[in-house]
């Protein structure tokens, strides 16, 4: 089987279980950009140090290829996807939340704002949470349109961008507070 197929040639593109749109269409800008975090993600995880960081980037990676099978199918072939597929439900969200807690009970946040690029690994988490939060703009367009059939999808993407910005921050948990504020040692 080739990589290629041509018939994406003429600007539009396959859906899950079926149906054809223009690649510009707002479900493929959505999980386009759904796509797009997983990437950075993807570099994340290269990028990181601490194994634990690694192993939650991983698994949200692959939930969040479940967002992308959903956002990918038309309502109409729903029911068949999710008779075949894992879907987003409310007991992911609260495993994002349970991490949440978790990682919190570990990191003392600095008392000012902070500055991506303490390290790789965290600069690359927090470009991968404000991609995620462009992506969860396409879904909440998908949704205007009437075209979001799963609304856990919505919680579940705004958690995550939390638990990226908090799994930043645990990467960076050991370094001082002058590397994550970006503040200079004696200002």
């Amino acid at each position: 089987m080739k990589i290629y197929t041509r018939t994406g040639d003429e600007g539009e593109t396959g859906l899950f279980f079926g149906g054809r749109v223009p690649k510009n269409d707002p479900r493929c800008e959505a999980y386009g950009a759904v796509d797009h975090v997983v990437s950075a993600m993807g570099v994340a995880r290269a990028f990181c140090q601490d194994e634990n960081v690694k192993n939650v980037i991983l698994d949200i990676q692959n939930q969040l290829f479940t967002v992308g099978a959903e956002l990918a199918t038309l309502p109409e072939n729903y029911e068949t996807m999710k008779n075949s597929y894992k879907v987003i439900i409310p007991e992911m969200v609260t495993q994002l939340e349970n991490k949440l807690d978790e990682l919190d009970a570990e990191v003392n946040l600095p008392p000012s704002f902070i500055l991506p690029g303490a390290s790789p690994g965290s600069a690359i988490l927090d470009l991968a949470r404000t991609t995620l939060r462009e992506a969860e703009r396409r879904i909440l367009d998908l949704q205007e349109l009437g075209q979001l059939v799963n609304k856990e999808i919505l919680p579940y993407i705004n958690r995550l961008s939390d638990l990226l910005f908090m799994l930043a921050r645990y990467e960076d948990r050991n370094l001082p507070d002058e590397l994550i504020t970006g503040q200079k040692i004696n200002e």
